[in-house]
């Protein structure tokens, strides 16, 4: 008797498409970051402790960071929001403020850090409305925000967005009928189911705004324990060839950036069972 072959899968090639995901995931993610280890560890620990703790290094890794964190925070709340009145209203001008979401996408960052400066700045359309208010824009921490904010906009509601299609508006009317304001539904019903995306779309305009460079050196100013970036840095100490230090500056920012998209995805995980539970 002849042996049973085995029944073949639903879906065929799955060891071909696994084996090129794997070799590509390796040539242009794992291959590239590898390399940031490998040339930090060139330089003696004691040497790379200097680079790393030294204040400048330290106030341009805090500054990247913590703009970030906020810019991220801030369309969090306003992408959800653009989200929200996207998917639920219909109004003149919906398809154009839906395509408009898009455009920091296509846009060189260069120049909307250009935009961005001329619009900020001192004697800018805004920037000469804002002076009298002692609100300075350009030029400080503020701008590296605002830049951040204006490209990491489309993440949340790229991401929200669809998720709110697939919310059901009769959820929101059930809680209606039983007697839950429209903010209270939103907390207690709409928010929990709708979480798991912000946070992800969180997670993404975080990690696009701590890479940034070419739209926030334009309205930064660049002044060194000021508003200098970690990117920037890196990039004068190549101009310097002192490649050890910029590896160094880049291995801290991999390394802070795991561990908190790593918190992001713990987070989401925690939310996920405690709404399925």
């Amino acid at each position: 008797m002849f042996a049973r072959s085995p029944s073949p899968k639903v879906i065929p090639g799955f060891g071909l498409a696994l084996g090129i995901t794997l070799a590509y995931l390796s040539l242009v993610v794992l291959l590239p970051l590898a390399m940031i280890p490998l040339a930090a560890f060139r330089l003696a620990p004691e040497r790379a402790w200097a680079v790393v703790s030294d204040p400048r290094t330290v106030h341009a890794l805090a500054l990247s960071f913590g703009t970030a964190l906020l810019a991220a925070a801030v369309n969090a709340v306003l992408g959800t929001l653009l989200a929200w009145v996207l998917v639920r209203y219909d109004f003149p001008g919906r398809r154009l403020v839906d395509a408009l979401i898009d455009l920091p996408f296509a846009l060189p960052t260069a120049v909307a850090g250009i935009s961005l400066a001329a619009l900020y700045a001192p004697n800018g359309w805004l920037g000469r409305l804002l002076a009298p208010l002692g609100v300075t824009v350009a030029y400080t921490p503020l701008g590296i925000v605002v830049a951040l904010v204006f490209v990491g906009l489309p993440f949340v509601v790229r991401t929200v967005e669809p998720v709110l299609e697939a919310l059901d508006a009769e959820v929101e009317e059930a809680a209606a009928t039983l007697g839950a304001s429209w903010s209270r539904a939103f907390r207690r019903v709409v928010l929990p189911l709708i979480a798991p995306a912000v946070l992800a779309g969180f997670a993404m305009a975080l990690a696009r705004g701590v890479g940034e460079y070419g739209s926030v050196i334009f309205i930064a100013g660049n002044l060194p324990m000021v508003s200098e970036i970690a990117p920037l840095l890196i990039a004068i100490r190549l101009e310097e060839y002192n490649n050890g230090a910029a590896a160094v500056i880049a291995l801290a920012m991999l390394a802070i950036a795991f561990a908190l998209l790593l918190a992001i995805n713990l987070l989401q995980a925690w939310n996920r069972r405690r709404i399925e539970a």
